[in-house]
């Protein structure tokens, strides 16, 4: 072993005079790259669709994990009794049928309504997740089981509002069309 360390050294002593240890001039780059160009070897240019398809990728990926995010709360109720699963999925299935109902009504004269109204419906939500998660926690009890019931009539009279509010919008909408004509 020692003796191939010997002849490394011996290596570097003997070519240490040939070594190239010029600093390069400061326009270095750009005479090389410019020579690169003139024979004919073009520099490989930043592709930015593959950025773009990274970066599309990703997106899709957090999508389907906030959906099947969201698809994993409907087993929320594992310490529930029956009684409460049955009135959640009730009361599930009527909420969907109103946020159903108000999606069909999407227009560009209510888009802003309907916004709003989705934004109070996920305030309402998260209240909602706080309570399942209290009756995971503390076990069902007359108030939080109130609370939980309250919350989701809340909800549906909310969407029934909101749905009565744009059928109205859309009457008066048409009442001055037709005055118009």
């Amino acid at each position: 072993m020692q003796n191939k360390e010997d002849t490394l050294d011996q290596l570097f002593t003997k070519f240490e005079s040939e070594w190239d240890v010029v600093a390069l001039p400061h326009d270095h780059q750009n005479r090389f790259i410019s020579k690169l160009e003139n024979t004919g070897i073009k520099r490989k240019k930043r592709n930015w669709y593959t950025s773009i398809a990274i970066a599309a990728s990703l997106v899709v990926m957090f999508s389907l994990s906030f959906f099947f995010k969201t698809e994993a709360k409907t087993n929320h109720f594992i310490f529930a009794s029956t009684e409460t699963k049955q009135t959640d999925s009730i009361f599930t299935v009527l909420i969907k049928n109103e946020l159903h109902k108000l999606q069909e009504k999407k227009s560009p004269h209510n888009q802003k309504i309907i916004a709003d109204a989705l934004q109070q419906m996920k305030i309402l939500d998260n209240d909602y997740q706080k309570i399942i998660k209290e009756i995971a926690t503390n076990g069902e009890n007359k108030q939080i089981i109130y609370a939980m019931i309250s919350n989701l009539q809340t909800r549906i009279s909310f969407l029934q509002n909101v749905l009565t509010q744009i059928e109205a919008t859309e009457q008066l909408n048409t009442q001055n069309d037709e005055k118009t004509l």
